[in-house]
């Protein structure tokens, strides 16, 4: 059997799927990142190999997500592409005609506006945090409920209370201030869900149309007190995809598999052994120039894999470099 290998590699979770030649699931892992790319994705890796058979040929790989190219190099990516094409693409795999898609990740949001199957814009909110997964994180902890019942309880609200939701700062402090007067649990959490959406809305969305069929996805798209607050403020069904937490590497497997089936390329994967090799990532101050530009440099066994880092391209051109540049 054929199959193909997408790594999603963000700030917060790392996710590897694997799809056959039908493009069924395979296998998938879900890992906390914990700042620790290249050891998350060789464990993602470990549990890829303990869940497919032995017959199961991996023809392509490919990565996307903030540390996409890390990833490409420690794995030996066919295809490197970013975050916006993958969910594109993934949420059209499930949903055809969507022509919005919601996406909120671990520390950031983005939307996605789709027509005739072709992205014609997206935005995004890297700058604060609010309304992200991480956020969402700090206040189950805080709170002392486990994350998954955040949504559960959330929609057992019949009078939510207001909160401010445009800064994670005001927030924790609102909603600190509605506990000390008494407001229920449930009330709190939807009144939160409530907020982050108008955040979603008037910052990532802000001036953009957003049109039915709306698709969310993302780790947080399975919190239904999310989903619930999106369809009360767009006034429309909101729908969640089968694997809204990994659709970012289902889309980039589905573009890997569509360029190695045209180009009847051989895959550069490296093989799930890798996950056993032992990478050593470090950093230096380039001196070609008055920026003294900090480069990360990954290596395995002693041999320069790759280098990053600098405002303009000399490392990643030339991983290795004379010793009277660095």
């Amino acid at each position: 059997m054929q199959g193909y290998l997408g790594i999603d590699v963000g700030s917060v979770t790392t996710k590897l799927v694997v799809l056959g030649e039908d493009n069924q699931l395979i296998a998938s892992s879900y890992l906390r990142t914990q700042g620790k790319p290249v050891a998350t994705v060789q464990e993602g890796l470990k549990q890829i190999r303990n869940q497919i058979a032995q017959e199961v040929e991996i023809c392509g790989v490919a990565t996307t997500g903030s540390a996409r190219y890390l990833a490409g190099v420690v794995v030996g990516a066919d295809l490197v592409k970013n975050e916006i094409t993958c969910h594109a693409v993934g949420a059209m795999s499930y949903i055809p005609d969507v022509q919005t898609i919601i996406e909120i990740g671990g520390q950031d949001s983005k939307i996605i506006f789709i027509r005739d199957g072709i992205v014609t814009d997206f935005g995004m909110n890297t700058v604060c945090a609010a309304g992200t997964g991480s956020f969402l994180d700090h206040q189950a902890l805080r709170l002392g409920i486990d994350i998954k019942d955040f949504g559960q309880i959330a929609l057992q609200s019949k009078t939510p209370v207001r909160i401010a939701g445009r800064c994670t700062v005001f927030g924790e402090s609102d909603m600190i201030h509605k506990q000390q007067m008494g407001h229920k649990l449930e009330d709190i959490l939807y009144g939160l869900c409530q907020a982050l959406v108008r955040n979603y809305l008037n910052n990532v969305a802000l001036g953009k149309e957003i049109l039915p069929p709306v698709v969310f996805q993302g780790g947080v798209a399975f919190n239904l007190g999310m989903v619930r607050a999106f369809e009360e403020s767009l006034n429309t069904s909101v729908i969640v995809p089968p694997y809204p937490e990994i659709m970012g590497a289902i889309g980039v497997v589905l573009l890997v598999r569509e360029e190695m089936d045209s180009q009847e390329k051989k895959t550069k994967f490296k093989g799930l052994s890798i996950s056993q090799a032992n990478y050593h990532t470090s950093s230096f101050e380039c001196k070609a120039c008055p920026n003294l530009c900090e480069i990360v440099r990954l290596s395995l066994d002693g041999e320069v894999l790759a280098c990053w880092g600098g405002r303009c391209d000399l490392w990643e051109r030339i991983p290795v470099l004379e010793p009277s540049l660095k």
